[in-house]
């Protein structure tokens, strides 16, 4: 596996590694997907948010997200653009579901580019499960 595809499957948090829990067989095989895509956060009309990869070559109001989280509530950015920027200050108060090999959106309103710190941030965040 190379140093890119670790990244993609694995989240460091204080020295430790974690792999998202029964994904990553799925997400090994969607990181040949992932080459060219840009991590960013999509908001749609009436779906929600998520954070995940994204062609943004793709025009329209349709396209599919990989790797993604919806992005529930959170807290510590003042918007989706700081979130995007940023990450959130404050990953205990936010509630993201758990990481989505696919997912087909419609009705896409918005689409923000994502920071290397961000992703980070994002992707540090505990799975949110009732």
């Amino acid at each position: 596996m190379n140093q890119k595809q670790k990244e993609l499957n694995e989240v460091k948090i204080d020295g430790k590694i974690y792999v998202p829990k029964g994904t990553e067989k799925k997400q090994i095989q969607l990181a040949n997907v992932e080459k060219g895509l840009t991590y960013c956060i999509v908001r749609t009309h009436s779906a929600g948010v998520f954070a995940g990869f994204w062609n943004r070559k793709i025009k329209g109001k349709e396209g599919t997200v990989y790797n993604s989280r919806r992005i529930w509530y959170w807290d510590g950015a003042n918007s989706l653009s700081q979130l995007a920027m940023d990450g959130t200050l404050k990953p205990d108060k936010c509630k993201f579901a758990k990481v989505v090999p696919e997912t087909d959106l419609k009705e896409v309103i918005e689409v923000i580019p994502c920071t290397t710190k961000a992703k980070t941030s994002i992707g540090g965040v505990s799975i949110w499960e009732q």
